[in-house]
């Protein structure tokens, strides 16, 4: 997560912005490579295998924040208790999936991007009318096709990735591309998403995972402790705990002096 890594993010981002924004039919193009014109339809969708490798490769994506989830509950329930993880990485990891697989992608650009996905445009057989990525006036009214969901949480897995002790990171850092690359590619073989859709998720995505790193773990003015974030936790538990306590019968700890 340094700045080499971000400026070819932006640098990638740039070139296939520029590039299919002028020659949309690229993506096209690309897409066709998964079609079958003899049957119109995109033949891999259809498939049991590759059907559970998409649905496997969330699960993987989700067991990543899993851990955090869990003892964001129990911290909760009990605010007694030291976190069971560590409360940085609480924060990087749930905050950037909301953002990246969220937020940003169902909340905002697939509910109001238009972009109609590539198994009901023209081209292959759909009634609808192909757009450019940056074309949002396209037919689809809801779930749509820019930018992929799913393809930002395959790449989403580059936050648990930069985690990683330092002498794994590099290796983490592949697989987690690696990873998104493929996910992404069986979105793009169903016909669910155009090259653009899932490369610029991706870019996206890692754009949120770097700022957030560097407001949490890299620049001096923002970054904050583990303790820190188990202490703001207690303090915002620790009432509902204290009256479920009371309702209960049972002392919540030590009265306090006076």
């Amino acid at each position: 997560m340094n700045r080499t890594g971000l400026f070819i993010a932006l640098a990638l981002w740039l070139v296939i912005g520029v590039v299919f924004g002028l020659y949309p039919e690229l993506d096209l193009k690309l897409a066709s490579l998964f079609f079958d014109p003899e049957t119109k339809t995109f033949p891999l969708k259809l498939n049991d295998w590759a059907g559970f490798a998409r649905d496997a490769a969330m699960w993987v994506a989700w067991a990543f924040v899993l851990p955090s989830l869990v003892a964001l509950v129990v911290k909760m329930i009990r605010p007694d208790r030291p976190l069971m993880v560590s409360g940085r990485a609480i924060v990087f990891l749930l905050a950037t999936i909301i953002l990246s697989a969220g937020i940003l992608t169902n909340l905002t650009f697939k509910t109001y991007w238009g972009r109609p996905r590539p198994v009901v445009v023209t081209e292959f057989a759909g009634d609808q009318q192909f757009v450019p990525w940056w074309d949002p006036r396209g037919g689809c009214a809801r779930n749509c096709s820019f930018f992929s969901g799913e393809g930002a949480t395959a790449f989403w897995t580059l936050a648990p990735a930069a985690l990683a002790p330092p002498a794994w990171r590099p290796l983490a850092y592949a697989g987690a591309v690696i990873f998104g690359a493929v996910t992404s590619g069986l979105r793009m073989a169903f016909g669910g998403h155009f090259f653009t859709d899932v490369s610029i998720a991706g870019l996206v995505t890692f754009v949120v995972i770097w700022f957030a790193y560097a407001l949490i773990y890299r620049w001096p003015r923002t970054r904050f402790s583990d303790e820190a974030v188990d202490a703001a936790l207690t303090r915002l538990n620790m009432p509902a705990y204290r009256l479920r306590q009371r309702l209960f019968g049972r002392r919540t700890g030590p009265e306090p002096s006076v």
